[in-house]
């Protein structure tokens, strides 16, 4: 009777957490899941400028980016994934390489609709559009080079300028309360993974004397056995 109950709360759990969900929790010791945001319908994108086709929802509080087929978004100093806008997060264990070419800035001028000076005449991209074209768009650079990402009369920065704001962007982004915590965090685990290891080292190497030594005496108690034989 234990033991029909026991299964049927097994099955239960199973039916109520999706398998993804479940997965994502046992990537690594102690991460948890991002709060769910909600939706009342898919939302729409805008394309970031002078990036490598990268998506933001731009009406809503939390950072939610779509790029190279994957959504993204960041949550107390952890990055995580999913091919749904609304579920089935999983942890990625580093920051997204596209994260530091993001202007910071952008909300302040999607409001003003204004890119450096610039107007910014940016295009609101449905989910399902997105989905069906962000390959094609990719192989043909369409944002790029065919409407140069809405700006008008954009022109584009030279090499040097970018990379030394990529690197301001990844020192600030380091710089954070929530990744420091993060990173003490993840420190602490590879320690603990670490010591955890040398332990079991430990252990199989005595347990390997131990048994070169049972075999020592077993030979030696055979040998003497067979001495007395004689």
């Amino acid at each position: 009777m234990k033991q029909l109950i026991a299964g049927t709360i097994l099955v239960a759990l199973a039916m109520a957490v999706p398998m993804p969900t479940m997965a994502a929790v046992n990537v690594g010791i102690g991460i948890s899941l991002p709060l769910p945001i909600a939706f009342r319908s898919a939302p729409d994108v805008i394309v970031i400028p002078e990036t490598n086709n990268v998506y933001v929802v731009p009406d809503i509080d939390a950072e939610l980016f779509f790029w190279n087929g994957w959504w993204w978004r960041p949550w107390e100093g952890r990055w995580y994934r999913s091919h749904y806008y609304n579920r089935s997060w999983t942890y990625y264990d580093n920051v997204p390489s596209f994260y530091y070419d993001l202007d910071p800035n952008w909300r302040g001028y999607y409001r003003d609709r204004n890119w450096y000076g610039h107007r910014w005449n940016y295009e609101r991209i449905p989910t399902r559009k997105l989905q069906q074209n962000w390959k094609r768009w990719n192989t043909t650079k369409h944002w790029e080079k065919q409407k140069k990402w809405g700006v008008q009369n954009y022109r584009s920065r030279p090499q040097h300028k970018s990379q030394e704001l990529r690197n301001q962007r990844q020192k600030h982004y380091q710089q954070r309360p929530e990744v420091q915590r993060h990173l003490q965090q993840r420190r602490q685990h590879v320690q603990k993974s670490q010591q955890h290891r040398d332990q079991q080292k430990h252990r199989d190497q005595q347990h390997q004397k131990e048994s070169q030594y049972e075999r020592y005496q077993e030979n030696h108690e055979r040998g003497n056995s067979e001495h007395r034989g004689r």
